[in-house]
């Protein structure tokens, strides 16, 4: 069972989405509130155990680009959606920037919102053909600044491919993991291929992220392959 923060400021809103979490017998809800500062208190509290966060990016106190990063740091298996509305790219490219999988619409059905936090959980990114063209594009630049930096790859070099006293060492499970998740299996996939329970892949996964300093999959398999971990032709 995934376990669902929700941060919505809208008292009806939030009614509405906790609502759509329940009616999912493969959701629960790990809490619902409404400002950053509860959000923050939610995700450090001890013992406290979040699988989907759902934010909202307009809250009294702050961002919801906050809560993203903090429960980024705080919980690194954690994935994050957006409440959004119709109109807002600008904002939901900002949260996928900041490590948003993908956003719910605000005035999407109560099953369609359900259905899309099980997709995601499945692997999939819910981002409509616009932005996933303008993610894609912002890659193509940052890639093309890439391969222009490295024209100096005697600079470059230790940056690129670090010694291997430098590199972390991941255990064998760890490894075969991290090789899962460069090949786009999802949580549930990972689990069943290694004979596990999700909730071991997703410790696997905890302690690759905090080996490797890092806060997503993308992440974790880029500074994989740059530390020379991972194959660059895989």
């Amino acid at each position: 069972m995934w376990r669902v923060l929700i941060v919505e400021d809208d008292t009806e809103m939030r009614a509405f989405f906790e609502a759509c979490v329940e009616r999912a017998p493969a959701l629960a809800v790990a809490g619902c509130v409404g400002t950053l500062a509860q959000a923050r208190a939610c995700l450090d509290r001890p013992g406290m155990a979040v699988d989907v966060l759902l934010t909202d990016l307009g809250l009294p106190d702050g961002s919801g680009l906050d809560v993203i990063h903090h429960a980024r740091q705080s919980h690194p298996a954690c994935e994050s959606l957006v409440i959004s509305m119709f109109g807002d790219e600008d904002n939901v490219l900002a949260s996928i920037e900041a490590g948003a999988l993908g956003y719910i619409h605000k005035d999407a059905a109560p099953d369609d919102i359900a259905q899309t936090i099980l997709d995601m959980k499945a692997g999939a990114s819910p981002i409509s053909p616009m932005i996933a063209r303008r993610v894609l594009a912002k890659y193509a630049t940052l890639q093309a600044g890439l391969a222009a930096a490295v024209s100096s790859p005697v600079d470059l070099l230790p940056a690129i491919a670090p010694p291997d006293a430098e590199r972390p060492a991941l255990s064998r499970r760890e490894q075969e993991v991290l090789g899962l998740i460069a090949r786009g299996y999802s949580y549930q996939e990972i689990a069943g291929l290694q004979g596990v329970s999700v909730h071991t892949v997703q410790t696997h996964i905890k302690s690759l992220y905090s080996k490797l300093a890092v806060h997503s999959k993308v992440e974790a398999v880029f500074e994989a392959t740059r530390m020379g971990l991972l194959p660059r032709h895989g």
